[in-house]
């Protein structure tokens, strides 16, 4: 009898694992712009971010779309293409994944799902400046891991060209660059901050230099941290080596994850620089800037 109720428990166990895995999801929609639909046995739906596509159904994609998708093994896929296509099909496209980029897929998907209810209810407050740069406050500790960022800072037309400082903590000017637009992209790795752990970056007009921005601090990893960082990193490399807008949103979840918010906002106006066209990365940019106080809540 014994026997017998152990080889009833395995076929049910074996019967649950079966439904349950015919069940599992091919893609997950990420990004979406466009009227595209889904064919799940006979019926054409819409899209949203957050659909799971399995591997037996069809997509339908409109022309001047996008769709931004992530296989349940971890690997990111664009479509930007119309027509119609088989998700087995595309499933065929797709290797070299990471199990870790879904724990960032789902925060993604999760801020997408929840950000109507709460941007309003969260940003920075008004820091009395005339610019306010998307950065952390210095007494937030804020650090950098990338050799290269993007400055960002909120637009004034009348107060263009801009003028971006870069001092030592004792006050020595390290670098000066004029700009026309509110971004700036820096490397630091230019022979004159490439030797600073901590530079002092402001903002200010240069038609009216007394129209300015309070100070903000770009503050070095220890090398043990940039150690542990790049060994995280590492996981998710592979399949987010390509040059795309939905590789660099991943990108950003997981520098905003570990703190490294000047990181993620680089990342996320990568993302812009390589889809200008598909709304959704600079709403996800938007969405991070209130979402950690780097930007003043919209008024009411």
């Amino acid at each position: 009898m014994k026997t017998k109720i152990l080889a009833l428990a395995f076929i049910a166990s074996l019967l649950s694992f079966t439904a349950s895995h015919s069940q599992q999801y091919a893609f997950r929609v990420l990004v979406n712009k466009g009227k595209n639909e889904v064919k799940a046995g006979e019926t054409w739906q819409a899209i949203k971010v957050g659909t799971n596509l399995k591997a037996t159904d069809e997509l339908r994609v409109t022309e001047n779309a996008y769709m931004g998708l992530v296989h349940a093994t971890g690997k990111p896929l664009e479509v930007k293409k119309a027509g119609k296509y088989k998700v087995a099909d595309l499933a065929t496209k797709v290797s070299g994944g990471s199990s870790v980029v879904n724990k960032y897929t789902d925060f993604i998907i999760s801020s997408n799902t929840t950000k109507k209810n709460n941007l309003a209810a969260t940003g920075a407050v008004d820091r009395g400046t005339d610019f306010l740069l998307h950065m952390p406050l210095p007494a937030q500790q804020p650090h950098i891991y990338g050799e290269k960022i993007i400055l960002s800072w909120e637009e004034d037309k009348t107060a263009s060209p801009y003028i971006v400082s870069f001092r030592s903590l004792f006050e020595d000017e390290l670098a000066k660059i004029e700009t026309e637009e509110s971004q700036l992209t820096v490397d630091l790795t230019a022979s004159t901050l490439a030797n600073e752990d901590n530079i002092v970056v402001q903002v200010y007009s240069k038609a009216n230099p007394a129209k300015k921005s309070r100070t903000y601090n770009l503050r070095r990893l220890s090398k043990a941290d940039r150690e542990r960082l790049g060994n995280a990193l590492n996981q998710i490399s592979q399949p987010l080596n390509e040059e795309t807008a939905l590789n660099k949103l991943l990108l950003a979840s997981f520098f905003e994850e570990n703190n490294l918010l000047i990181d993620a906002a680089t990342a996320h106006l990568e993302a812009i620089e390589l889809a200008p066209d598909v709304p959704a990365f600079q709403e996800g940019f938007n969405a991070f800037l209130l979402r950690n106080g780097l930007k003043a809540s919209p008024k009411k």
